[in-house]
């Protein structure tokens, strides 16, 4: 992590000793607006790096060299898919930003709070909420 981020990191974490009635604060909106534009492009440079490893294959000797070469593609390709679905969650935190709801579960109206934004910048639903639907979509599953 480099220093603009650890600074980031602490001047978010400074905010936890805000009272409620603080919550999603301008400051607060700022500090968050720039994590998720710092984590976009850390995404973006993860995805290109990922990409420029896939189709710049290394000197193979034989067949074991390739099918590990074939297995670490495979895997990078995953991880590349993961991050493209994350890109298009950042952007829309972004947006409920601009639009004044971020922070607030999309379903209850409640405050995410901070610690889980935090760990999850781009939460849509509080903790409650998210749970009560991961438990429907395993009822489903079955």
């Amino acid at each position: 992590m480099n220093i603009e981020k650890l600074e980031t990191q602490k001047l978010i974490e400074a905010k936890f000793t805000e009272p409620d009635e603080d919550y999603m604060n301008e400051e607060q909106l700022g500090l968050f607006k720039k994590l998720l534009i710092e984590l976009h492009e850390a995404t973006k440079e993860r995805i290109k790096k990922f990409k420029d490893q896939i189709s710049n294959p290394m000197e193979m000797s034989d067949e074991s060299d390739r099918a590990t070469w074939e297995e670490q593609c495979a895997l990078s390709l995953r991880i590349v898919e993961r991050e493209q679905k994350l890109l298009p969650k950042i952007q829309q935190a972004l947006e409920r930003i601009r639009l004044g709801d971020y922070g607030y579960c999309k379903e209850s109206g409640d405050a995410i709070g901070i610690q889980r934004l935090l760990l999850r910048p781009t939460a849509e639903y509080c903790v409650d909420i998210k749970v009560l639907k991961e438990i429907k979509e395993n009822s489903y599953r079955r």
